[in-house]
């Protein structure tokens, strides 16, 4: 419980808005994102409630903060609140707040997000995870404006603007009894959609552009990509949209700052099903024929056993020489250019 609150406590602070505060701008200039834009003008100067949809990854974050940036409450917070990270048990009194001693943990009063967001926009992604009961909550919230602390029953007033955003099909979701119809069109008054980053690939020079200049402002060395390597991202399928492609941009910064990334540079997974030209494919080849290249390890985000890991990568490594050198532990040994005793050691460690 304290990690939560210590997690809920750091998107207090990032809630509040810096000194210098980001301009947010839905980047790209297609025609579906032309739409998008000229939807957000539309809607900002008024108070009305908005759902943002979109895969996963697909900037709803940006387009609500660029709502709250275009809107006469632009001088007050933007409270961010992922409706899926928090414990339904403990949604309530994040967004709520809670009084001292209301359950076990609460040793002080805490001030919620709708009472933090007071005058401003209150974010709140991924509103199709919540639980029912708490559906129920905030519906009442948003037919009446009051809301009581967890552990008080003084009614409170709010005002409040609703962005909600989810990746999830809500009219699905309500035909199987996970959403509540009501709460529904209480959100999605106006709905704006995201469309995936497959679907607007003219957009990318604009996207990695705008992305690179963000990690320059984040302390990075910016890389330049080339018109070739873009031409084969364009033919990437991009699952995971424009947070996989700032992920790749970043890590192309931390491997090759300052210099210029074209195709041979490019993780293996962005280039395997990509029409290379003969030339290209040569350059691919090679650069992979000179070992593992850091472009092209991925860490899952549950993290994993660096010393296990690397254990397998040397015991395949090792078979795999062997096997080779039909068994001759001199040859292997040439092959991974280690002494032979060295070799002899690890194998006797692996039990090989």
């Amino acid at each position: 419980m304290n990690d939560i609150r210590q997690a809920a406590d750091l998107a207090d602070a990032g809630a509040k808005a810096p000194a210098t505060a980001p301009v947010y701008f839905p980047t790209g200039h297609s025609a579906r994102m032309v739409n998008v834009r000229r939807l957000i003008e539309q809607v900002a100067p008024f108070n009305t409630s908005v759902l943002v949809t979109g895969e996963s990854g697909t900037g709803k974050e940006w387009v609500a903060r660029y709502i709250h940036q275009l809107s006469p409450r632009a001088d007050k917070p933007f409270v961010p609140v992922n409706c899926g990270a928090i414990p339904a048990d403990l949604l309530e009194s994040e967004l709520f707040g809670h009084e001292k001693g209301a359950f076990t943990g609460a040793i002080s009063a805490r001030v919620g997000r709708f009472e933090a967001a007071e005058g401003g926009t209150l974010f709140l992604d991924e509103i199709g995870d919540m639980s029912l009961p708490m559906q129920v909550k905030l519906l009442r919230v948003l037919q009446e404006r009051i809301y009581e602390r967890v552990g008080n029953n003084r009614p409170r007033e709010c005002d409040v603007r609703i962005i909600a955003a989810t990746h999830r099909n809500l009219e699905a979701a309500i035909r199987g009894d996970s959403f509540r119809e009501d709460l529904y069109y209480r959100l999605n008054v106006f709905p704006i959609e995201l469309p995936p980053l497959r679907e607007r690939l003219d957009d990318l020079p604009d996207l990695i552009a705008n992305i690179i200049e963000r990690c320059r402002n984040a302390g990075l060395s910016p890389v330049q990509v080339t018109p070739g390597a873009i031409r084969i991202l364009k033919h990437y399928s991009w699952p995971g949209n424009i947070r996989e492609l700032s992920n790749l941009l970043e890590r192309l910064c931390v491997l090759h700052p300052g210099t210029a990334v074209d195709i041979p540079q490019l993780p293996t997974r962005y280039t395997a099903a990509a029409p290379l030209r003969e030339s290209d494919r040569q350059e691919v080849a090679a650069a992979r024929a000179a070992g593992p290249r850091p472009q092209d390890i991925e860490l899952p985000d549950e993290g994993l056993p660096l010393k296990e890991y690397l254990e397998q990568i040397e015991v395949a490594l090792i078979r795999r020489a062997l096997h080779d050198a039909n068994g001759v532990i001199a040859h292997a040994a040439q092959k991974l250019q280690v002494r032979r005793t060295t070799l002899a050691e690890k194998m006797k460690r692996y039990g090989l």
